[in-house]
């Protein structure tokens, strides 16, 4: 890879999961000094997210507990207003398959782009469902199951970027 590669994650209000994956995928790659290769951003496609919502006090929390700080002020992109994120990006990682199937419906600027469910990173089927309005131990599990995908899957991702 040459110019840096975009993934873009996207979930529903961009006030979480995808916070949370955006997070993890950062101090992945930069672990890995591959951080100058990849960008990566998140937002929201649901009609209910908005640009400058804050993440979840609990998403929050449970990026703390391992030992990442999102920074003050740190709030949702709205995808529908910034239609130029999903032009921009190289791979787009989505938390369900009803997600996809929106931006595809949606989101024009999606059409070629390759579009994959974070679990399909490493090989599963399947979503990682919303832990908004829940306890911070769906909160534990959502951040869990995002940091094994991206993980065990970061291979899988980069290979597609480089596709």
């Amino acid at each position: 890879m040459s110019a840096p590669r975009r993934v873009l994650i996207v979930c529903h209000a961009n006030t979480s999961r995808s916070i949370i994956a955006e997070a993890v995928l950062l101090r992945l790659l930069a672990s890995r000094g591959l951080d100058g290769r990849v960008t990566v951003s998140s937002g929201g496609i649901a009609p209910f997210a908005r640009d400058g919502s804050l993440v979840s006090l609990d998403a929050r929390f449970v990026l703390r507990e391992i030992g990442i700080d999102l920074p003050e002020g740190a709030g949702a992109t709205d995808l529908k207003r910034h239609r130029d994120h999903i032009e921009a990006a190289d791979l787009i990682i989505a938390m369900t398959e009803e997600q996809r199937a929106q931006l595809t419906a949606r989101f024009p600027e999606s059409a070629g782009k390759r579009v994959v469910l974070i679990r399909e990173l490493v090989g599963e089927t399947g979503d990682i469902e919303d832990p908004s309005m829940k306890d911070e131990d769906v909160f534990r599990f959502c951040r869990d199951e995002i940091v094994r995908c991206l993980d065990a899957g970061l291979e899988r991702l980069l290979a597609h970027l480089e596709e």
